[in-house]
């Protein structure tokens, strides 16, 4: 049956990324931390998909610390959240990094985009996504190994429950297409978990929960809600891949394992369900001495068929630690935030793979990005 959607406004396509200007790696290798009170989230219209215009900046606080789908736009591209996984705070002359409670609501109608509310949630928010019709929202709170359920009315973002995922580190999570399932990462576990949606009630039965490779992070669902993918960053510089699962019929199943690069995090599908992109980190976090170390990250496309998916040889070249990735409306492009650089790319998307066509210099450091819903 055809999943029916919202309607979209046609005059504007919206990025929302999220900007971490508190954290940073230096030449060794080691994590940085200063003041906070410096982030923003930046909205760009992408209505000219090779000359990406910056619409609105505004001061909110974010963090780099959890997937970089850890934002996102309504179906009807009228509202955003950003969730606040992470702040820095001041511990007797130095600085440390604790865990924050906050979300934040931006309404997209207005000119320029505002904040609407901020809504107080479970401990360290992270991973997010709406249901296709728009009316209900999940977040995943890593730190307290829960997931918020949302209810949302125009700008209005009421929690109406949480679940519990039974150990913490859920990382993000994803409605299926005809909204009556989510799937959300269990990190620490190797396992996504499958939630059952029922009107505004949401379920979780860990027996229903599908095994993944090392360290999942990040999942995404092709836009017919046939195929689940989930990357894993392995350990370390060891084991990263991509779990393909058939997300059909009363229990999912994994039907494939896909080699893939070095750190796997920021991951997209696209509108039309014929590719996705994976960034790989390749130790770019990391300090020139330690061996996983390589100066820049890559994308890689991944051709999906008639079921089934390969990884397209080639990769193209990123900067230092590229995080956040998303598609165009029409699948044509891509757009990734390369963190260290402050960079945005413009990435043209064709059978034969991905080609740079510009780029874009951003107010600070992305950590994370979210492309209109499709």
């Amino acid at each position: 049956m055809a999943v029916v959607r919202p309607s979209r406004r046609c005059h504007a396509q919206f990025l929302i990324i999220g900007d971490d200007n508190k954290l940073y790696w230096d030449d060794t290798g080691k994590t940085v931390f200063t003041e906070p009170g410096k982030d923003e989230v930046v909205i760009v219209d992408i209505k000219d998909p090779e000359a990406p215009k910056i619409v609105a900046t505004l001061q909110l606080e974010n963090s780099i610390v959890g997937p970089p789908t850890n934002l996102a736009i309504s179906p009807d591209n009228s509202i955003a959240l950003v969730a606040d996984s992470m702040t820095v705070v001041d511990d007797n002359g130095a600085h440390k990094m604790v865990t924050t409670d906050k979300l934040w609501v931006i309404d997209l109608k207005t000119n320029p985009p505002k904040l609407a509310q901020t809504v107080t949630l479970g401990k360290q928010p992270s991973g997010l996504s709406f249901s296709p019709d728009g009316k209900m929202a999940l977040v995943c709170n890593r730190a307290d190994g829960t997931i918020s359920v949302l209810s949302i009315a125009g700008t209005q973002v009421t929690p109406i429950g949480t679940i519990a995922m039974g150990s913490p580190g859920v990382s993000t999570v994803e409605f299926t297409p005809d909204g009556k399932h989510a799937l959300a990462v269990r990190s620490p576990d190797n396992r996504v978990a499958l939630l059952d949606v029922d009107g505004d009630k949401v379920s979780y039965d860990s027996t229903m929960d599908i095994p993944t490779g090392a360290n999942p992070y990040n999942l995404a669902l092709t836009p017919d809600g046939a195929l689940g993918f989930v990357v894993n960053n392995g350990v370390r510089g060891n084991n990263a891949s991509l779990t393909v699962f058939d997300a059909r019929g009363p229990h999912p199943r994994v039907i494939d394992t896909l080699a893939i690069g070095d750190g796997p995090e920021g991951f997209a599908m696209a509108p039309d369900g014929k590719s996705a992109v994976v960034l790989l980190l390749h130790g770019s976090t990391s300090g020139p001495s330690e061996w996983p170390y390589h100066p820049n990250g890559g994308a890689v496309m991944i051709a999906i068929d008639n079921g089934k998916a390969r990884v397209l040889p080639g990769e193209v070249k990123l900067g230092s630690v590229p995080e956040g990735v998303a598609y165009s409306q029409d699948s044509k492009y891509i757009y990734v935030g390369d963190f260290t650089d402050k960079r945005l790319h413009i990435i043209k998307v064709s059978a034969k793979g991905l080609s740079e066509t510009g780029t874009m210099t951003l107010p600070g450091h992305p950590a994370s990005l979210r492309g209109p819903a499709f």
